[in-house]
């Protein structure tokens, strides 16, 4: 018996390091300069500081980092720069959403008042015949779903995080299960389920149910879940002095002229890593080029990191994530991503940041698109071309003979 139990270990084992050792997966270089060609001029004029551009299409990728982190000091922009990636922190509270539901502890539809109990009784504003603005209570019932795709009638922040205080805006200017028990107080901008209004506030509520449900502060539960068996290290709410000397700077862009520094914004101010500021799910998660791709390859391979370390399962990806969780007569929306209604074989699922980062992966052709700017504001004139850069890609043929087999489909 104790033979049959020690080769029944021991193949186990052996899979799982096969497995381990298959997701190790290579990237070939594409020797291609899409991007590249396409934002010269713009760099070389100052228009566009600098930019980090990634095309990835099963193995084969087109990395390009051009310009500057920081024009003054020409301190050249590279996949290790810190960058704030604002919104598309939702994504990672989705992922959080989706590996309790995973594991039977939520359920989508849910009530938020079973995990918090001051959202028991809500009222939504209105406005009466005669044009008063009244409360009413709240007919429908508010669920976790509706939190986490912008539908519970939430409004974009809350009261407490103020830009002229510091500390405040995305970055958390207030502890997460306070942001959710505000939120209870307050009224609704229109009866839950009905409408779409973006919301940091809904992921936030999100993030507060996770607290009550794991015992832990949200932000280390992500830590242990998500962030460290990806080998995420340098992403993180409070950045550390070393990453804000290298960081990438924040520029307003200027049409036909050379961009000009900001030091900061009213909803992200300086400094970031201060004990005043509060972790926040809908937004302020800093990251790096390297570790993002960790967090949107996961995504495209299905829940398994290129590490061969496995976060999620398939079917919760597919479900959960790469569709669309809001009624068919909603645009789409998942967990936290921007996903489509009905996920084909051309769909894409993701999400773009305020200063102007995004990224988006395709699970059917083992594809993804990475942009990182810090822009404050302005035009960006080059953003057609390189959407014809990538078409360009995406649509040639590419060698990826010397990428390892495994796909990312584990069955």
């Amino acid at each position: 018996m104790k033979r049959i139990v020690s080769l029944i270990i021991s193949v186990t084992l052996m899979v799982s390091l096969s497995l381990s050792a298959q997701a190790q997966k290579k990237t070939v270089d594409s020797n291609t300069h899409y991007a590249e060609d396409v934002l010269k001029p713009y760099v070389e004029s100052g228009q566009l500081p600098g930019a980090i551009s990634i095309f990835y299409k099963d193995g084969v990728q087109e990395t390009c980092c051009i310009g500057y982190a920081d024009v003054d000091s020409k301190r050249k922009i590279g996949l290790d720069n810190a960058f704030m990636q604002c919104s598309q922190t939702k994504g990672f509270c989705g992922v959080t959403i989706a590996k309790l539901v995973e594991e039977g502890k939520i359920s989508l539809d849910d009530p938020v008042s079973k995990y918090l109990h001051e959202f028991k009784e809500l009222w939504v504003e209105v406005k009466s015949k005669d044009g008063e603005r009244i409360l009413r209570k709240a007919k429908n019932v508010l669920t976790v779903r509706m939190v986490m795709n912008h539908t519970g009638g939430f409004p974009f922040e809350i009261s407490a995080k103020r830009g002229d205080v510091r500390g405040g805006g995305w970055s958390g200017g207030a502890p997460i299960r306070q942001v959710a028990s505000i939120a209870a107080a307050s009224p609704l901008l229109f009866e839950p389920g009905t409408k779409i209004r973006y919301s940091n506030t809904g992921i936030d509520i999100g993030a507060a149910i996770v607290e009550v449900v794991t015992g832990m502060k949200w932000e280390q539960y992500l830590k242990q879940e998500v962030l460290d068996p990806l080998g995420m290290a340098s992403t993180w709410f409070w950045p550390t002095d070393v990453q804000l000397d290298n960081k990438i700077e924040l520029y307003t862009y200027k049409d036909n002229a050379p961009a000009e520094w900001c030091e900061e914004k009213p909803n992200q101010q300086r400094p970031y890593n201060d004990s005043h500021v509060f972790a926040s799910a809908g937004a302020g998660l800093w990251t790096t080029v390297n570790d993002q791709l960790k967090f949107y390859k996961m995504l495209m391979n299905l829940g398994i990191g290129d590490n061969g370390v496995r976060i999620l399962k398939e079917e919760t990806v597919k479900s959960l994530l790469a569709c669309s969780t809001r009624p068919k007569d909603m645009e789409g929306y998942s967990l936290g991503l921007k996903a489509p209604v009905n996920d084909k074989e051309n769909s894409w699922f993701g999400h773009g940041g305020a200063w102007g980062t995004n990224c988006s992966v395709n699970w059917h052709k083992k594809q993804l698109r990475l942009w990182v700017v810090q822009r404050a504001g302005g035009n960006q004139p080059w953003k057609k071309e390189v959407d014809e850069a990538a078409v360009k890609f995406f649509s040639q043929p590419l060698d990826n003979s010397g990428v390892d087999a495994y796909t990312g489909r584990v069955k």
